[in-house]
């Protein structure tokens, strides 16, 4: 590790398994609420529920990707981080902001948690995706601008490579469309409208500039291969991914009352969106196939090979299925939007967090690599996430085109709840799968622990 303030990337990389692991135990509450209708009902209800699972996913994911940039931007920059002691701060404050909105969410009932935090004087409660406490999205706001100028006076400071800025754009991007969260206009179509800015461009846009920058930064550690070349396809994939994904922000607009153009916006950009990430799967192959010497750590190779290939399946096959707008007439809302959220956000983000985390945790640990016995522990690992979650994508998919046929295809289209219950066995295969997944998760946590007592030294250029 060449730099000693990139030490500060540790307690965020820690924040965000530990998260991970609370989004995980929800999901599988959640599953099995599919199931059993009032499970643990009144004391958490299904809304509830789904508020902490979908909040702590969008925390564990920026704590990891913060500490991704604590971790790489000194080491790009060739420059200590600017403010080690501000990242700390920054830290604690989020980690506090983060543990009181879950309790806010558990412990009271949301219109008293909207009032005891002062929604009336700037509502912004209430929106998908968006229901944290409006002092909460202020704090999110402080930490992200705070985070953001440390390492912007970081890179200013010293050398400016592709990836750092690449990665700054990404940052920056992320704060500026993150205000739209505090416009709640009382119109819905209004509010869909604009709300798709913050999630959609944050997700298949600027979170995807993040995603690349951390992936080529490791490919570059691991393989060896030349800066250059890599980088200039980093250029590529991010000039298409941004053309696809800002236009391709139409098939959010299909059904909510927009001008019917959107459906042809929509459609033609979103064939265009799985074009970076399969860029990404056959870069990384050939880099990997390519590379002039091995890595002593092994499981970073797989994490990153996992990544771009879960993620091509995810967000770009399972995608682009139901993204073209008359498709998307029968499957939206249905558990095949399920099916490509959950295999897409594994794949394209917590794989990309859990392969920075896979490389640099020993070396912040003070090892070259972890042990033997540690990387078979952590591929185990690989294998059980990823294999549950491709499944419990297979599983949602099959449940969604049963859906879509007996409820709005068949010539006697059935209810809802009717639907529901004929489906209830693919919930089954989902929640048995959620289980393995967690134990996969719980096998990555213990890989941590495993022959971890004698400690390596690290070469200083790694």
């Amino acid at each position: 590790m060449p730099y000693s303030s990139q030490s500060v990337a540790k307690p965020y990389f820690i924040a965000a398994i530990v998260l991970f692991v609370g989004q995980t135990l929800f999901g599988l509450i959640l599953g099995l609420q599919y199931i059993i209708g009032n499970f643990l009902f009144p004391i958490l209800p299904f809304n509830i529920a789904r508020m902490v699972h979908i909040d702590l996913l969008t925390f564990w994911l920026l704590f990891g990707f913060m500490g991704a940039a604590y971790y790489l931007v000194p080491e790009e920059a060739e420059r200590e981080l600017y403010h080690p002691k501000l990242a700390i701060v920054l830290f604690w404050t989020f980690l506090i902001i983060s543990i009181l909105t879950m309790l806010g969410y558990l412990l009271m009932s949301y219109a008293k948690l909207a009032e005891i935090t002062g929604n009336h004087l700037l509502p912004t409660m209430g929106r998908e995706y968006l229901g944290q406490p409006t002092i909460a999205k202020l704090g999110i706001v402080v930490v992200v601008v705070g985070f953001l100028y440390n390492i912007g006076m970081t890179i200013f400071r010293g050398r400016k490579t592709t990836i750092n800025v690449v990665l700054l754009t990404g940052f920056i991007g992320l704060v500026v469309l993150f205000l739209f969260a505090f416009y709640n206009p009382d119109n819905l179509v209004l509010e869909k409208y604009y709300g798709a800015w913050v999630i959609h461009l944050w997700v298949e846009g600027v979170w995807v500039l993040i995603m690349a920058a951390i992936l080529t930064f490791v490919m570059i550690k691991l393989t060896g291969i030349g800066r250059e070349r890599i980088e200039k396809w980093l250029y590529v994939v991010i000039t298409i991914a941004l053309m696809g994904g800002i236009i391709g922000t139409g098939h959010r607009y299909f059904w909510i009352g927009t001008p019917e153009y959107w459906q042809w916006w929509g459609s033609i950009f979103s064939v265009i969106e799985p074009l970076p990430y399969f860029i990404m799967t056959v870069l990384a192959f050939n880099m990997v196939n390519h590379r002039p010497h091995e890595y002593p750590n092994k499981v970073p190779t797989l994490w990153i090979l996992g990544t771009v290939t879960i993620t091509f399946i995810g967000a770009g096959v399972l995608g682009f299925l139901h993204a073209l707008a008359p498709v998307n007439y029968y499957t939206h809302g249905t558990q095949i939007t399920s099916a490509h959220s959950h295999l897409s956000f594994y794949g394209a983000y917590g794989m990309t967090v859990l392969t920075i985390i896979s490389y640099a945790m020993p070396l912040l640990r003070g090892r070259a690599a972890n042990s033997r016995a540690s990387q078979v522990w952590e591929m185990w690992s690989f294998w059980l996430m990823s294999v549950s979650m491709v499944f419990i994508a297979f599983v949602l998919t099959a449940a969604g085109i049963f859906q879509v046929y007996l409820q709005r295809v068949s010539e006697t289209p059935q209810s809802f709840m009717v639907v529901q219950h004929k489906i209830v066995l693919f919930y089954w295969l989902r929640e048995i799968a959620g289980l393995v997944f967690l134990i996969g998760l719980v096998v990555y946590l213990i890989s941590f622990f495993v022959g971890g007592k004698a400690k390596e030294k690290v070469a200083v250029d790694v």
